[in-house]
């Protein structure tokens, strides 16, 4: 279920950047490497569930558990200057699917585009021209009606928002607990 909820996503947010004109700097990794982003178990456990299908689980928590980061634990950095890219970009949390190209709501209720500085400075006469856009109806996928829908495949992993290596690591842990006293699921299924 989260990840049809991540297709549905990842199909609106593409019009949404063909519309828009708006694009991410190639490798830039910026906001990977900031070390406030919070995110729910619930959005990693598809990446949690195919580590366990490839065998990797519980070597990357470990990994995890080791990793004094503070950074997503998913960025590959390429240079110190924060260049890097997803190691696990298919799996990659709800957070790292909106941002950038999805909206916030103000205390009135306006839509306001949630992108990094380097978009909105780089991409000045752009970014204006998509906020008036939006202002004017441009649709453009909103953050709390996503996490909303992620609520609503389950409460409790999707409701709590833990800095983004700890949700990585409650859904490993996740994943690796349901499968203790259960058969283990074909290699072929996709079922998160």
């Amino acid at each position: 279920m989260v990840e049809n909820l991540f297709g549905q996503l990842e199909k609106e947010s593409t019009q949404f950047q063909k519309s828009s004109g708006l694009s991410c700097v190639s490798g830039c990794g910026k906001c990977c490497s900031y070390s406030q982003i919070e995110a729910s178990p619930l959005e990693f456990l598809p990446w949690a569930f195919h580590l366990f299908l490839t065998g990797g689980a519980e070597e990357t928590l470990d990994a995890l558990n080791a990793n004094p980061n503070t950074h997503c634990f998913l960025f590959k950095p390429l240079s110190a200057l924060d260049q890097g890219h997803c190691g696990s970009y298919p799996y990659r949390g709800l957070i790292c699917r909106l941002f950038g190209f999805g909206a916030t709501r103000d205390k009135y209720g306006s839509l306001r585009l949630a992108t990094c500085k380097i978009i909105r400075e780089g991409q000045a006469e752009q970014y204006k021209t998509v906020n008036e856009a939006i202002v004017k109806g441009l649709y453009v996928p909103v953050f709390t009606d996503y996490y909303m829908q992620l609520n609503q495949i389950d409460y409790a992993l999707g409701s709590k928002l833990l800095p983004v290596n700890k949700a990585l690591k409650m859904a490993l842990e996740e994943v690796l607990q349901y499968y203790t006293y259960r058969p283990l699921p074909d290699a072929g299924i996709q079922c998160v």
